[in-house]
C-alpha cells in the first residue's frame, strides 16, 4: 500500500527540493500545502500516513497551530517539524506538543527521509546534537523576567517564541519589520538577551509562546 506524506511548507523551492529527495527515497505519494488553511483542508482530505511540517508559515497560529489540530484529531499520525530554527527549546516545545521529530532546514539532505522511517516506524527522531542540547537544556524560572516590557512588548516577544521571522511579525502587528527589529533590540537590553535564540527561551519559559 502507497504511503501518504504531507509536505507543508511556504516556499516553493523548499517543497520542491523535498519532493526530489522523498521520491529519490521511494517512501511514497507526497501532497502539498503552503499555509494554515490549506495544511488542514489537505490533511482532512487526503488523511496521510506522516506530516512534513514548517513552524513559520502562513495563517493564524501557523505550524502549531496545524500540528496541535492534527494531534486533536489523530494523535497517533506522526508530524515531523522541518524548520530553519536549531534552537532546541523551539524544539523541546514542538515535541511537548506532540510531534515525533525535528530536523533542521540546515541537516544533511538524506536526513529527512531517514527522519520519515523512524517516525513512521514509531520512533522519535532527532540528531545527536540536538538530542544532547535537549538533555542538558536547564531552564531557570525567575519571580517576574518580563515586569520591564510594555504589552506592546511582550507580544512581539510572544511572536518571536513561536519562532516567527521578523517580517512575519511585522505582517502579524501590521507594523513596519524596522519597528520589529527595534522592539527586539530594547527586549534584549531589558531582559539581558544577548541573542535571539536567548528570546526564544525567554518567552518560552514566560509562556508567551503557547
Amino acid at each position: 500500500m502507497t504511503r501518504t506524506i504531507l509536505l507543508v511548507d511556504d516556499h516553493p523551492i523548499v517543497r520542491a527540493g523535498c519532493q526530489r529527495l522523498l521520491a529519490e527515497a521511494a517512501l511514497g505519494r507526497v501532497v502539498e500545502a503552503e499555509d494554515v488553511g490549506s495544511a488542514l483542508d489537505r490533511w482532512r482530505a487526503e488523511r496521510p500516513d506522516v506530516v512534513i511540517l514548517d513552524l513559520n508559515i502562513p495563517g493564524e497560529g501557523g505550524g502549531m497551530a496545524v500540528l496541535r489540530a492534527i494531534q486533536a484529531e489523530s494523535p497517533a499520525v506522526p508530524v515531523l517539524i522541518f524548520s530553519m530554527h536549531e534552537d532546541p527549546a523551539i524544539a523541546a516545545r514542538t515535541l511537548k506538543a506532540g510531534a515525533r521529530g525535528y530536523v533542521t532546514k540546515n541537516d544533511a539532505p538524506d536526513s529527512l527521509a531517514s527522519a520519515i522511517g523512524t517516525v513512521l516506524a514509531g520512533r522519535i527522531h532527532l540528531d545527536n546534537g540536538l538530542a544532547r542540547e535537549l538533555a542538558l537544556m536547564t531552564l531557570t524560572p525567575t519571580a517576574d523576567p518580563l515586569a520591564g516590557l510594555t504589552q506592546r512588548e511582550r507580544e512581539i516577544l510572544g511572536l518571536v517564541g513561536r519562532g516567527l521571522t521578523t517580517a512575519a511579525i511585522a505582517d502579524r502587528l501590521g507594523i513596519s519589520q524596522k519597528t520589529v527589529a527595534n522592539a527586539c533590540t530594547q527586549i534584549k537590553d531589558k531582559l539581558g538577551a544577548d541573542s535571539a535564540r536567548a528570546l526564544i527561551r525567554i518567552a518560552i519559559d514566560s509562556g508567551l509562546a503557547d
